[in-house]
């Protein structure tokens, strides 16, 4: 058994690998319905870490990790995290932040009822909400007001909010994943139910096309663009325009004249207001009529196309051809003027027959294009986040916070992810890319922290310790089921996105990670993308005010 263990400690490539792949063999394991996934690559390195001291991965493989894993996240979910800054966003916030102040409420009382020190309590308060940045600014706190004691006394203040953090996290990170499935089975919640009403909310559900006869003296001698410019979010999009005997492509300049048919591409909500909108719906479709109009599906794998409104690409004058309908990932969902493409994408365009070699040569339509990834664009955008989070700002007692390689880096990638592109540089990636440097990211980050806190938490089951556990389990059990109760039954927000915000909350990957396993969809991964910054700077600054304010 030393002999492995010495091999394993000297091998730090092979460890790191074994206990990724006994990880995902964990996970796969289903006990009531439940499988880890993952996820489980954390309890595999606690369970390894905790046979010797030895058997930990080097501290900076977790960081490239965590950068790429919060790097695709925040490229992925830039375009929605800024869509979200109206009334649900500011809520979603809002709401983050109450759970922040609930649990430095549970760190006072700890303080005021069982006698703990403040470094104890803001050393719970980090490790039960996962903070690491928080940690750090917490024993830059009390270094700045121990200065004049003794240096003995100064570093065994210190090591005490270390001390409690690292008896705390463990359970943060199990407490939280194991309330997520509680509630999840109690509730008895259906995530493709949920998302299919979000989908629907938003116009992204099943999408199928309709013929009207335009009836509507209201539209009549109106051209189509006039007439759209009538709802700021139709929701569906028109592909053709039958006037007398001709058969012709939507354009925005084709003035519509009583009689006239169009076909609408929409979901069975927006269909209905076009119906309203033209008038009877027609006895016959226009899709079989005409033999010189045809649609593709065309991958969007040209970077000139990348990350500009469709307005701007005037697909109409140049060829002649409208886009129907995206599909992104998993999900189809109708166009408007200013929906900007991403590399991956998949798009129906609607043109005449000679026109769609010209299309698909424009937009590339190549799947080995996808695969060529830019990693310039990665590794500049990551370099500009590691630079960000590196920046001290000062704070009024002195101290300083930095936002780290978790948060400069989510920062930059929102921003990026927002632009698409800057000159001829294209800063998102296709979304497969994506997915798979998210995963690697994920679960480098999880061995490392899985080994690294394994021995200290298998020792602390030893030897004692278990006050601060208990304490730290309350606190992290209090603010993930207020967040749950409050967020899903009080605020009416989805499952997925109550438990990306809780995520958020305790800015942790893991847990994350095993939420957007459990909904199989991206709502988690824009919840937490929108409550992250604000989460992690208000830790930051929490820690250090419990400790100030607590301080004797």
């Amino acid at each position: 058994m030393q002999s492995l263990i010495s091999l394993l400690a000297d091998n730090q490539i092979l460890l790191l690998f074994i206990v990724i792949g006994c990880g995902y063999m964990l996970g796969n394991i289903r006990i009531f319905g439940f499988n880890l996934g993952v996820s489980a690559v954390l309890f595999s390195g606690l369970a390894i870490g905790a046979i010797d001291k030895r058997l930990a991965i080097p501290e900076y493989i977790y960081i490239l990790g965590l950068v790429l894993f919060v790097y695709a996240i925040g490229l992925q979910s830039g375009p929605t995290f800024f869509a979200s800054f109206n009334r649900k966003g500011v809520r979603v916030n809002i709401f983050a932040m109450g759970l922040l102040l609930l649990g430095t409420l549970v760190a006072v009382m700890f303080w005021s009822i069982f006698g703990m020190s403040a470094m104890t309590v803001s050393g719970i308060f980090c490790g039960a909400l996962m903070n690491t940045p928080a940690l750090a600014a917490a024993v830059e706190t009390v270094n700045a007001l121990s200065v004049g004691m003794q240096p003995a006394v100064r570093e065994a203040l210190a090591n005490e909010p270390v001390i409690a953090y690292g008896l705390a996290y463990p359970f943060g990170v199990v407490g939280m994943l194991l309330w997520f499935y509680i509630f999840t089975k109690v509730l008895k919640i259906d995530f493709a139910a949920e998302e299919q009403a979000r989908l629907k909310r938003t116009g992204s559900d099943t999408i199928m096309n309709r013929t009207f006869c335009v009836t509507n003296p209201g539209v009549i001698g109106k051209s189509i663009e006039d007439v759209m410019n009538l709802f700021p979010s139709p929701g569906f999009v028109l592909s053709r325009v039958k006037q007398e005997d001709d058969i012709v492509v939507s354009s925005p300049d084709i003035v519509l004249n009583p009689g006239d048919h169009v076909t609408v591409v929409g979901t069975e909500e927006s269909l209905k207001r076009a119906e309203d909108l033209f008038g009877e719906t027609a006895g016959k479709s226009l899709l079989m009529e005409s033999a010189e109009i045809d649609y593709r599906r065309i991958i969007v794998s040209n970077h000139s196309a990348i990350g500009v409104p469709l307005h701007q690409l005037q697909l109409e004058k140049r060829y002649g051809a409208t886009v129907t309908r995206i599909r992104r990932g998993d999900v189809d969902f109708i166009p408007d003027p200013d929906t900007t493409l991403e590399l991956g994408d998949r798009i129906r365009v609607v043109s005449k027959n000679e026109k769609i070699a010209a299309l698909t040569k424009y937009f590339g339509d190549s799947v080995k294009a996808l695969a060529e990834t830019d990693f310039l664009s990665i590794s500049a955008g990551i370099v500009a986040g590691v630079l960000l989070g590196s920046i001290p700002v000062p704070l009024p007692n002195g101290t300083v916070f930095k936002l780290g390689y978790a948060g400069g880096p989510l920062i930059v990638a929102l921003i990026l992810g927002r632009l698409h592109r800057t000159g001829n540089i294209t800063w998102t990636l296709p979304f497969n890319a994506n997915l798979v440097l998210r995963q690697v990211g994920l679960v480098l980050f999880l061995a490392v922290i899985g080994t690294k806190a394994g021995y200290a938490f298998g020792e602390t089951l030893k030897t004692g310790g278990l006050t601060v556990i208990a304490a730290g389990a309350f606190m992290t059990t209090a603010v993930t089921v207020a967040g749950i109760l409050i967020g899903y039954k009080y605020l009416k927000l989805s499952m997925a996105c109550v438990m990306g915000v809780v995520s958020a909350v305790g800015t942790q990957p893991a847990c994350l990670g095993y939420a957007v396993q459990v909904a199989q969809n991206e709502q988690p991964n824009v919840a937490y993308a929108t409550a992250y910054p604000a989460s992690l700077i208000v830790k930051i600054i929490l820690a250090q005010v419990i400790i100030s304010a607590l301080w004797r």
